[in-house]
């Protein structure tokens, strides 16, 4: 099956190719330029796509082109302007990236012939948050306080509407919530700022540590959306689909980082930023047994091995290692385990 994944330059998106390339199946990608010092870069992940395609999602003209000439089988719309800080900085790019990118996508996929599934990947910030301490189901009401969760729910809503009203292709939505792994380098998340503090031997300032968060090891994450597309392709079935840890991986942000210090070694410490934030939420959690239930899926890595695998991967490839080998070891282990 030829997939292609939009934002494949990013973290998940770099993950996605080797574990989709694992699974036997051929890939593309449609993205701006990775990040420097990127996963996508160290693992010379373009060596592993059938097209490497760089293109801006607001671009309509430009990405039908580009879309037709890759003409793939299955759309996994990774996509995004993903930092809630970076959005209250440009919140028209946010919008513009998140809603009306989304929607060019899905008008896009909708001229391919033979195009059998297109997933669409959300958030768990897509909720109205109500700071409720049970993980948020697929029927609650969707809202977004600040300008990234404002757009990711349009653009859950601009997919649920484009689904009913031109049913062409089987269209589904993943809501995924705090996906960790070996790799990730954005700026103002909580991973990357400690592994770059921890090897630059600084303390790190962390601006909320009483916030509680699910954390998910990414191919936990990215094996929901294969579980979700294999019966999108069997069954044609569509609809909203959560996939997050369980409630034993609802952790304070603090628990995190005390875990991942003390697991480091010489040299990691972290302190409170007590500089005046932009808000984000405290509480925020998904329920996800719809697909536990129907789709069969489940976590395989628990908090601490989440944790485990993670700092693994970044000390292994600090150490030396090839960062394409360490994450296909990674992938690896992971399929072999129940």
């Amino acid at each position: 099956m030829h997939y292609l994944v939009t934002g494949h330059t990013g973290f998940k998106g770099s993950w996605l190719i080797l574990l989709l390339n694992q699974l036997g199946h051929e890939v593309s990608g449609l993205a701006l330029d990775p990040q420097p010092n990127s996963l996508f870069e160290k693992a010379q992940l373009s060596n592993s796509l059938k097209f490497d395609k760089r293109c801006d999602i607001r671009n309509i003209k430009e990405l039908n082109n580009c879309i037709q000439e890759i003409s793939p089988e299955v759309i996994i719309h990774l996509a995004a302007q993903p930092l809630v800080r970076k959005s209250y900085q440009d919140p028209r790019e946010t919008i513009e990236t998140n809603a009306i990118g989304t929607f060019n996508i899905l008008e896009a996929a909708s001229k391919l012939d033979h195009l059998k599934a297109n997933l669409i990947i959300t958030t768990d910030k897509v909720y109205k948050n109500v700071n409720q301490k049970k993980g948020y189901v697929e029927s609650d009401h969707l809202g977004g306080d600040d300008p990234y969760s404002a757009s990711k729910a349009m653009a859950d809503i601009v997919t649920q509407s484009f689904v009913k009203s031109f049913p062409k292709v089987p269209t589904a939505i993943a809501r995924a919530g705090n996906v960790i792994g070996g790799g990730d380098v954005s700026t103002d998340r909580l991973i990357p700022d400690l592994i770059q503090g921890f090897i630059a031997n600084k303390p790190v300032l962390i601006r909320f540590p009483s916030a509680v968060r699910p954390w998910q090891h990414v191919l936990d994450c990215l094996n929901g959306y294969v579980v979700l597309i294999d019966q999108m392709l069997k069954n044609q079935i569509t609809g909203e689909w959560n996939f997050g840890p369980d409630e034993k991986s609802f952790k304070e942000v603090s628990t995190v980082a005390d875990y991942l210090v003390k697991s480091w070694g010489s040299g990691a410490s972290w302190k409170t930023d007590e500089n005046n934030n932009p808000h984000e939420a405290e509480l925020l959690a998904l329920d996800a047994s719809k697909a536990e239930k129907e789709l069969n899926w489940h976590n395989k890595l628990s908090f601490e091995q989440t944790l485990d695998w993670t700092l693994d991967w970044h000390k292994s490839v600090e150490g030396g290692a090839s960062a394409l080998e360490v994450t296909l070891g990674q992938i690896k282990k992971f399929r072999e385990l129940n």
